[in-house]
């Protein structure tokens, strides 16, 4: 008996996967202290840095990460254009902005240059953790205070136009909302409506920031609770 238990092997875990990330930012101290807080999570390994959009795009091609951690402000090539281009070349790999500047305009251009994430340097360490899984989980993320930013603005705009938070959406964002409740991917999404899967993430990350929801789950309640999609439309969230 012995003998035979000592044959059952357990088996094994599967070990999570390595997020590769490059760095790109023209200041070294900057690229130092956001290395040293990457080093710091499991599961990450910085390949790379750069000083400019130019070096960062030959890096992605020489050896291609999961993410590329990028400032906006850079010589020779700045980050929104090395971002398009990336996005054209390399759609596998996933942008985060790293900026300074808080403003939705900011967060437009790099949204519509291709990143699936925006998030402040003076963010906390979490909240770097959480982009990173979220932009690797197939989402977008955008730095909290951005997000909470353009809800109030938008809830201004709504009490004083007197709009309900649906009405406030674009024919568009509420085809891609209803499509989201009931439980199509970003794939096939962009299938049916015609558009690319960047279109349909950068209308997605503007719901969610509109709305001030974080998550798909988020979506579907608030498309249930709008009577946008009937229960039977989608599982319980």
């Amino acid at each position: 008996m012995a003998n035979a238990a000592a044959g059952i092997q357990k088996p094994m875990s599967q070990p999570a996967k390595l997020i590769h990330v490059i760095l790109a930012d023209d200041h070294t101290l900057v690229r130092a202290g956001i290395r040293a807080l990457l080093e710091k999570l499991p599961n990450v390994k910085v390949t790379g840095e750069a000083s400019d959009g130019r070096e960062v795009l030959k890096l992605v091609k020489e050896h291609p990460p999961e993410v590329v951690l990028m400032d906006i402000a850079m010589p020779g090539l700045n980050g929104l254009e090395a971002a398009e281009r990336m996005a054209r070349d390399f759609p596998a790999v996933r942008i985060i902005i790293l900026s300074m500047h808080n403003n939705e305009e900011y967060v437009v251009r790099a949204l519509k240059a291709g990143a699936t994430g925006y998030l402040l340097k003076k963010a906390a360490m979490a909240e770097l953790e959480n982009a990173l899984h979220q932009v690797m989980g197939g989402g977008i993320y955008l730095s909290q205070e951005i997000s909470m930013q353009i809800h109030r603005e938008n809830t201004r705009q709504g009490i004083t136009g007197g709009k309900s938070p649906l009405e406030q959406l674009t024919d568009r964002q509420r085809e891609i909302l209803q499509l989201i409740a009931e439980g199509q991917n970003t794939k096939e999404i962009g299938h049916i409506l015609q558009v690319s899967p960047k279109t349909v993430e950068y209308h997605r990350l503007k719901l969610m920031a509109g709305l001030n929801l974080h998550d798909i789950p988020g979506l579907v309640r608030f498309a249930l609770r709008v009577g946008l999609i009937p229960d039977e439309k989608t599982n319980a969230v």
